[in-house]
């Protein structure tokens, strides 16, 4: 009996998993901006334009906006993900 790898797309190639030095710091960067807004370093205004810039940049790498819908662990989804946080800390939730 064999097992086939049908891969999440089924077209036979495993997705590659997180790196997990890498999701550390964007946990460690997010938990940075949360903890600037909170003791009001910076608004949370200053933080979504950061991660605006971020976004940005990553479109620029790929020539195209990031699309968080497309790869659901890639870097727009990332990103907006980090957004919809910070949008928390604005309505004080």
């Amino acid at each position: 009996m064999s097992i086939e790898n049908t891969g999440r797309n089924g077209d036979g190639v495993m997705p590659t998993p997180p790196d997990a030095n890498g999701q550390a710091a964007i946990l460690l960067v997010e938990s940075l901006m949360h903890g600037l807004i909170a003791q009001r370093v910076i608004t949370v205004a200053d933080a979504l334009e950061i991660v605006d810039i971020a976004a940005e940049a990553e479109a620029d790498v790929w020539s195209e906006p990031p699309d968080e819908t497309a790869d659901p662990g890639g870097p727009g989804a990332i990103l907006a993900g980090i957004s919809r946080s910070l949008r928390l800390d604005a309505s004080g939730v």
